[in-house]
């Protein structure tokens, strides 16, 4: 794995299972409950950005667990960054049509817009970037029939603008500068992820 940015002093991740990468500034940690932080608080210590992707697909499993793993997860995250390092940035990779009404009849967008209302409201740097289609730049086993079209289908959604869909890597690179550098606004929609993703 390629490190070139040499503002990274090291790079602590939260994992499931451990992913075969070593490297001598990362600290891969182990966790089965990304809900109950007890006992991990010297991880959030002296952080400068958590970038939080993790999710799951609609659909996937039953609503109670999707917006577990959709607000509940990232706002523990959140809070636990706010109390060992309030002066941190934090980075959620939220999605297209998320809604702080939280009045959305989706629950994709209902949980994600509450997840953002509540971390928005701690004393954090905050950024929450609502990508639209993801294309995938690495092969992948698609989740559903949904995303296999939607896979095929990519050359044409590209072709309707910039507010519609991202590359993986793109999505990445905006993710890491704002980290990074910050943005001008809070909430980064399709295309201002875009704009960032070269920045």
């Amino acid at each position: 794995m390629n490190w070139p940015n040499e503002k990274i002093i090291s790079v602590r991740s939260f994992v499931r299972k451990p992913s075969g990468i070593i490297h001598p500034k990362l600290t891969e940690i182990v966790i089965e409950d990304f809900e109950n932080l007890e006992g991990l608080e010297g991880y959030f210590t002296d952080v400068n950005v958590l970038f939080f992707c993790l999710g799951v697909y609609t659909g996937q499993v039953t609503d109670p667990l999707f917006k577990k793993v959709t607000v509940d997860y990232a706002v523990a995250f959140a809070r636990m960054l706010e109390s060992k390092s309030p002066n941190a940035t934090y980075c959620l990779l939220s999605g297209a049509g998320a809604d702080r009404t939280e009045k959305s009849r989706t629950s994709f967008a209902r949980y994600k817009g509450m997840a953002e209302n509540q971390i928005a409201k701690l004393e954090l740097t905050f950024y929450s970037f609502r990508p639209g289609y993801i294309y995938p730049d690495e092969a992948r086993k698609e989740p559903n029939i949904g995303y296999t079209i939607m896979k095929h289908l990519y050359p044409l959604i590209k072709l309707l603008g910039n507010k519609y869909s991202i590359r993986s890597s793109a999505l990445a690179n905006a993710i890491f500068n704002v980290g990074l550098y910050g943005a001008h606004q809070q909430v980064l929609e399709n295309h201002e992820i875009l704009e960032q993703a070269t920045g």
